[in-house]
């Protein structure tokens, strides 16, 4: 597939298997899990990452990144642990952004002291902050922009320059933003990942993740992966193929519904904060506005002081009070019961993740629908 094509036309095409039995209008899915070795180019094996599906799936979503190849896993947090170990050994040094993804934050601080791997985690979200971290031992440099849950902005081509200078690799977790709005590769960065449970998937019913890079990055992250396994059944790769068709329309959709109920959200008085780069007042706005093709689906936001957290949740009729994100429907959680519950008190309020904190994933409904079901919860919840 020529990478020149338009994003939404690679979103449907890229990839894709030709039917040659029947002529088909889609990928056949070759369930098979046992492949023939004599006479062939490669020893295909689903645990090798390089089934047909495999190998169609990673072309498609490396042309949604600009990148050479990539490869699918069964989650998210497996692409994480494999990438990042397959870059890192016993005396290595990597930097990590203080705001991260709280499975990522345990796996670092449950399982790297096991492989004798030093850390660090960043003060601030700067450029300058992240240098001041580096040491003749650093590495890399792993970052997530727009944050989980708060999202905060970084500058991807400061982090990339900085990296280059110094020698390192840099890594992005991509989830939060989608192909759709962000590209780190365009700002240098090396190495991209996805949770595809997330909007790659998009309908709530798939779990898997991605690595894309340069080919030989990605060779380097198989070596590990054919190890530590991770490999993701055929059929949700044909599954998340099918989804990742409709990824252009469905995020677009979904970045329309959030920066309009952010803006909405910042007008009403029962709630303190709105966390959402789209507004003109979030600290990160130009930033964003630079690397970002549109905002994206999330925002959080603070309810007032003495409103139930967990009450107004649970008053939501449409909305649903679900763990995850990035869904065709709307949801809502509390990160401190969730997606941070696995953080220490301590470590949540450093990131300003507080007990009134609700992280919303903008869905496709009528946006009149879901301002209504917010304001009917609130009421419940004052009354």
């Amino acid at each position: 597939m020529n990478k020149s094509k338009d994003f939404r036309t690679l979103c449907v095409h890229a990839g894709e298997i030709k039917d040659t039995q029947f002529g088909g209008a889609i990928s056949p899915l070759y369930a098979s899990t046992s492949y023939a070795f004599n006479d062939v180019e490669i020893n295909q094996y689903p645990r090798y990452f390089n089934t047909p599906n495999q190998r169609g799936l990673c072309e498609k979503i490396a042309a949604l990144e600009g990148a050479e190849a990539g490869l699918i896993f069964g989650s998210g947090m497996a692409a994480i642990s494999t990438a990042l170990l397959s870059h890192l050994q016993a005396g290595d040094h990597v930097i990590f952004q203080d705001d991260l993804y709280g499975g990522t934050r345990n796996f670092i601080k449950k399982e790297f002291g096991k492989y004798g791997i030093e850390y660090s985690f960043s003060k601030g979200l700067d450029a300058l902050d992240f240098k001041a971290e580096i040491r003749p031992n650093t590495r890399g440099i792993y970052i997530e922009t727009p944050s989980n849950p708060t999202l905060k902005i970084i500058d991807l081509q400061s982090i990339s320059e900085i990296a280059q200078a110094a020698s390192i690799w840099t890594m992005i977790d991509n989830t939060f933003a989608s192909p759709v709005n962000q590209n780190p590769i365009a700002f240098g960065i090396d190495i991209v990942i996805h949770s595809a449970t997330k909007y790659l998937g998009g309908h709530s019913d798939i779990c898997a993740g991605v690595v894309l890079a340069t080919e030989a990055t990605i060779a380097r992250v198989f070596e590990s992966a054919k190890n530590l396994g991770g490999s993701l059944s055929d059929y949700t790769v044909w599954l998340l193929e099918r989804s990742v068709k409709t990824l252009f329309i469905r995020v677009q959709a979904q970045n329309n519904n959030a920066q309009l109920l952010a803006e909405f959200l910042k007008e009403q008085p029962w709630i303190s904060k709105v966390y959402y780069p789209g507004l003109e007042d979030h600290p990160g706005h130009e930033i964003a506005k630079k690397q970002m093709n549109g905002f994206g689906g999330m925002l959080s936001f603070d309810l007032e002081a003495g409103m139930d957290t967990k009450q107004f949740l649970m008053s939501l009729e449409l909305i649903k009070p679900t763990m995850s994100l990035a869904g065709i429907e709307s949801t809502a959680l509390s990160p401190r019961l969730t997606s941070h519950a696995l953080l220490n008190e301590e470590e949540r309020q450093h990131q300003g993740i507080t007990p009134q904190m609700v992280r919303f994933s903008a869905g496709i409904e009528a946006i009149d629908d879901l301002k209504n079901d917010l304001l009917q919860s609130m009421r419940k919840t004052r009354s």
